[in-house]
């Protein structure tokens, strides 16, 4: 019976601290090997994004491990990285440095959901892993639309919120051993923390974004895109 009812229960979002500014915090996610997801994003965000030079707003760049693995692919790219957690920004600008990408990634510590960018100045906004951190996520697609170019593309990717207690479980139990117990605690806090894919298409309608696929890209991730085009 404590099983059905598991199953049964519809899961409430839950929020998490919007910025992640703790020290310890920072570290143990830095620590994730998260490079065959990232890898992937990046791959997924090139095919999109713009064939020649473009400039790239990277929203809750964390680490900064994605812009970097991007610019090393397409060396013609520039990346405004921002994210408000001031240890996040500490440990991605020692990555750039020791990547020598200081002259294609400028990191700033920005607030995504108030964006100090002009109107229409990015080829393409990506953003990875954000999404659930916001409190109200439709100030930030806001402000993507407004200062994204009319033909710019989007990557987005996130978690998203299980139906069940069951299915929680089950996915935060499928995480390996080489996570410890406190990574697994981000993992399941964050899961809580994210939103259906209902609620992302809900969204991205509300704001006004036109010609976004959003689609399930695995067992726990959703992913929003649009390609970028000639006008």
């Amino acid at each position: 019976m404590r099983g059905m009812r598991e199953r049964l229960m519809t899961i409430e979002r839950v929020l998490e601290p919007e910025i992640m500014d703790s020290l310890e915090e920072a570290i143990e996610y830095d620590a994730m090997d998260f490079i065959e997801v990232n890898t992937a994003f990046v791959e997924g965000a090139i095919a999109l994004g713009p064939k020649e030079q473009g400039l790239i707003l990277d929203a809750g760049t964390g680490p900064a491990r994605i812009p970097i693995l991007l610019c090393q692919m397409r060396p013609q790219s520039q990346v405004i990285a921002i994210d408000l957690a001031q240890s996040m920004l500490r440990i991605a600008l020692q990555h750039i440095q020791q990547a020598g990408l200081q002259q294609q990634i400028r990191l700033e510590s920005v607030d995504a959901k108030n964006l100090p960018y002009q109107d229409e100045q990015f080829d393409m906004v990506i953003s990875n892993s954000l999404i659930h951190h916001l409190s109200d996520p439709l100030l930030f697609f806001s402000e993507l639309k407004r200062v994204l170019k009319p033909n710019g593309s989007i990557f987005i990717r996130d978690l998203f919120r299980p139906a069940d207690e069951t299915t929680m479980n089950a996915l935060v139990n499928s995480v390996g051993a080489e996570y410890n117990a406190y990574q697994k605690k981000l993992f399941r806090d964050s899961l809580h923390a994210a939103l259906t894919l209902d609620e992302v298409n809900q969204l991205i309608s509300q704001v006004g974004l036109e010609a976004v696929k959003v689609y399930q890209s695995s067992d726990c991730h959703w992913t929003a895109e649009r390609a970028w085009h000639n006008e």
